[in-house]
């Protein structure tokens, strides 16, 4: 529903077109004028209705009450109005006064302020004479301090790179005037000049600052392969004075005591340490590093410290990437030592410019470095070692890269993979070893004629047996000297010794792990794959070796059992392990197989011997008429030929080792006994034949109660016995034949008790030839009577019985 306006007309109205305005109407427009409402609508809708004089008329209406409203104000008023016009009035004559008065005031005012004035202007001029004056003198200042900031930067220009950094302090504060004074220079000519001189000087010291850093890059690669060579030599004086120490004072443990002795060794032992720290230190102190400081402080004050560390960084790498081919034109083992001490200089000048360079480079740079080093270093040991077939060259170069490791560990590089690299060829070095020892072996084995050794001077003593071990005894002898052994002894014993000394030596250097017990392992291979698998394959093949040889090799196995006990003494003592746990640790002799088998070939040349004596026997008589008188010539021959070796042998063979000899041999004998007996050739025999046998076995029996006498420090009787029970089979056999009861053989009580060692078939067979004998020398007697002999008798029923029971 749209809003009535003020001024619609009503329809009435407009429809009667009366010009009058109606009451309502004036009333609406009154309304209007009073709340300031705008008038747009009347005016529009009577100019749309056509009919303005309405309007006009209701204006006119309102116009005439409002300048009535007027005429009543202005009489309210009036008086008040006539009022303030006569006040205006006095004021107004009030101030014609007031400005007569500020016009004499003034005219008073200027006459007394016109010397006033002049004076000001004098001072105002002086004082602008003033201000010129003391800007010329401080613009005449400022250009003299510039001017002398110039000449002393030229002055340390001429000076020589070491006032490179004063030059630059110089030109800074000139570049920093003319950059922040309050107005530019009044000279334009010398600011110009300035202004070029600023970059120029700049320019000047970078370029002279890079020269005197590239010549210091190629006096420091030089300067760190010496510095590398003398930082090795100290690590190896250094382990050496250890190695004394430890030598001097092994087992550690037990030679540091609560006492004086015991503080003396740790004082000594600390003050080797202790000097091998000062000698790194003075190492590390041997080369000069101004220019590099100077350079990277220039180049901080040119603004150019980032770009410099990038240059640095890289000139470092492409210097190490150019030590890695030091070994290329020259084999790796006249090389090693140069490619080593280059680099060991080349980290040690890095370990100090890290520490004292000023973030100069940072430890991941550094790290970096000595991965791609020890990745280049790795490899070319596992190349060169895999091509190498010489154990010293192999030796030589891992005791030096064992030298590098420790020099560098003293300066927190980790060198595990280096060390591990050197680890993994320690299998390869000892075959390598062990090939050259057993190369050596051989020669000495091949070069020994197996006599005994002659010394004719006391060192000649202290060098082969008392520094082995092996004398039998703490008393020198008296010279000439004619010792038990021959003189492959002492030969194998110095090769074993190298051996162990040399398995050590890569071992604490580097072959990593527990180095005793691998020391003792090695040391087992070389004994028992080089050394007794020699001395086995010497006896094997017996080599035309006599029984004089033969026993000397023999005798050289009982003292190569002392040497073994030597040997591992040695290799605890090297690794610094108590020797108590060491003879808690003691293991079989490890030459017994090579033990054995000498005395298999000194028993085997022996029994020979005596298989030549008794070739003899095919002179016995075995159906004499009366008994040999003293034996049979080969018993004699045995005999004499047995106590001519023991009287031998006892010199330098050990008593067990001859006893077991010797009870072999009479076994042996005994069998070649028996052997006769039972002999093709042997087609019977008589009972004076058998006396003879019996007079040959107590000739041997003589022999062992004679023989006996040697084995004092062992059990005697035990001896004799041994001995006597090696002839006990041929002893039994001639008691049995013997006899007046020969049948007592079946009884099992008696047989147990004097027949237990013979044999059934053996007893048969030698009993038919006995019985034929018997009967061929009974029959003679066959005209006293038909009595058979009782002997006889007894052996017919024991020879019955043998072949029942077969």
């Amino acid at each position: 529903m749209r809003r009535k306006l003020p001024g619609d007309a009503p329809a009435s109205a407009s429809a009667g077109g009366g010009s009058v305005p109606s009451e309502a109407d004036l009333t609406q427009l009154s309304t209007a004028i009073s709340a300031g409402e705008d008038l747009g609508p009347f005016v529009r809708r009577a100019f749309a209705c056509g009919r303005p004089e309405p309007l006009l008329s209701s204006l006119r209406a309102v116009a005439r009450d409002r300048e009535s409203e007027i005429e009543e104000l202005c009489r309210a008023h009036f008086h008040d109005f006539i009022r303030a016009v006569d006040d205006l009035r006095s004021l107004l004559a009030d101030a014609d006064v007031l400005k007569g008065s500020l016009s004499t005031s003034h005219s008073a005012l200027l006459s007394s302020a016109a010397p006033l004035l002049a004076s000001l202007e004098s001072f105002l001029a002086a004082r602008a004479l003033a201000g010129n004056l003391s800007s010329a003198l401080a613009s005449s200042r400022r250009c003299v301090r510039l001017l002398a900031l110039a000449a002393r930067a030229n002055d340390h220009l001429q000076a020589g790179n070491h006032s490179l950094y004063l030059a630059l302090r110089a030109v800074d504060a000139i570049d920093l005037d003319l950059a922040s004074g309050p107005e530019p220079l009044p000279l334009p000519a010398l600011r110009r000049m300035l202004l070029s001189l600023v970059p120029a000087v700049r320019i000047h010291a970078e370029r002279e600052i890079s020269r005197e850093f590239a010549d210091w890059m190629v006096s420091i690669r030089a300067a760190s392969r010496h510095l590398g060579q003398v930082a090795i030599s100290r690590s190896a004086a250094t382990r050496q004075r250890q190695e004394e120490l430890r030598s001097k004072h092994c087992p550690l443990e037990e030679s540091i005591t609560l006492d004086d002795d015991g503080a003396g060794d740790l004082d000594d032992f600390a003050a080797a340490t202790a000097m091998s720290d000062v000698a790194d230190g003075a190492a590390a102190a041997s080369f000069d590093l101004t220019q590099l400081y100077r350079a990277m402080h220039i180049h901080q004050t040119l603004a150019l410290g980032e770009r410099f560390k990038k240059y640095y960084l890289e000139n470092r790498k492409l210097q190490l990437t150019s030590d890695f081919d030091v070994i290329a034109a020259t084999p790796f083992l006249e090389s090693h030592q140069v490619f080593f001490a280059q680099i060991a200089g080349f980290f040690i000048v890095e370990d100090r410019v890290f520490r004292t360079g000023g973030g100069l480079t940072s430890r991941a740079d550094v790290d970096a470095l000595w991965e791609a080093a020890v990745g280049k270093m790795v490899s070319v040991l596992q190349d060169n070692f895999s091509r190498m077939q010489t154990a010293n060259h192999l030796l030589l170069i891992t005791d030096y890269a064992a030298l590098l490791a420790a020099t560098m560990r003293r300066y927190s590089y980790p060198v595990g993979m280096l060390l591990d690299v050197l680890a993994k060829h320690r299998d390869k070095y000892h075959d390598l070893l062990l090939a050259d020892c057993h190369r050596q072996v051989a020669e000495a084995l091949a070069a020994d004629k197996f006599d005994q050794m002659l010394m004719r001077k006391e060192y000649e003593y202290s060098m082969n047996v008392v520094a082995f071990g092996i004398q039998s005894s703490d008393i020198t002898p008296a010279f000439p000297y004619v010792a038990p052994f021959s003189c492959t002894v002492p030969d194998i014993c110095r090769i074993v010794r190298s051996f162990i000394e040399d398995s050590v030596s890569f071992m604490a250097h580097g072959g990593g792990g527990d180095t005793y017990a691998a020391v003792k392992k090695y040391l087992g291979r070389i004994l028992s794959e080089v050394v007794d698998a020699s001395i086995q394959k010497l006896v094997d093949s017996g080599g035309g070796l006599s029984v004089s040889q033969a026993m000397q090799v023999a005798a050289n196995m009982s003292v190569m059992e002392r040497a073994c006990e030597f040997f591992t003494r040695h290799a605890a003592q090297l690794c610094g392990v108590p020797l108590r746990a060491v003879e808690r640790g003691r293991r079989d002799f490890p030459l017994r197989k090579s033990r054995d088998a000498a005395e298999a070939l000194l028993l085997r040349l022996l029994c020979s011997k005596v298989d030549e004596f008794m070739q003899l026997s095919d002179g016995v008589n075995w159906i004499a008429d009366d008994p040999p008188a003293g034996g049979n010539e080969y018993a004699n021959e045995v005999t004499i030929y047995l106590e001519t070796l023991t009287s031998t042998a006892q010199q330098i063979l050990p008593l067990p080792v001859l006893r077991r000899v010797l009870v072999a041999v009479l076994v042996h004998i005994s069998d070649s006994i028996i052997a006769l007996f039972l002999s093709d050739s042997v087609k019977r025999f008589s009972a004076n034949a058998v006396v003879g046998i019996d007079t040959d076995l107590k000739m041997f029996e003589t022999f062992v109660e004679s023989m006996s006498s040697l084995f004092v420090d062992s059990d005697q009787d035990s001896a004799a016995s041994e001995m006597k029970a090696a002839l006990v089979e041929a002893r039994q056999l001639v008691n049995l034949l013997m006899s007046n009861s020969p049948e007592n053989f079946l009884n099992p009580v008696i047989r147990e008790k004097s027949y237990n060692k013979l044999d059934y078939k053996k007893v048969a067979a030698i009993s038919e030839k006995f019985r034929d004998a018997s009967e061929s020398y009974f029959s003679q007697f066959g005209t006293r009577g038909n009595r058979q002999n009782p002997k006889k008798k007894s052996l017919d029923t024991l020879i019955k019985r043998l072949r029942e029971a077969s």
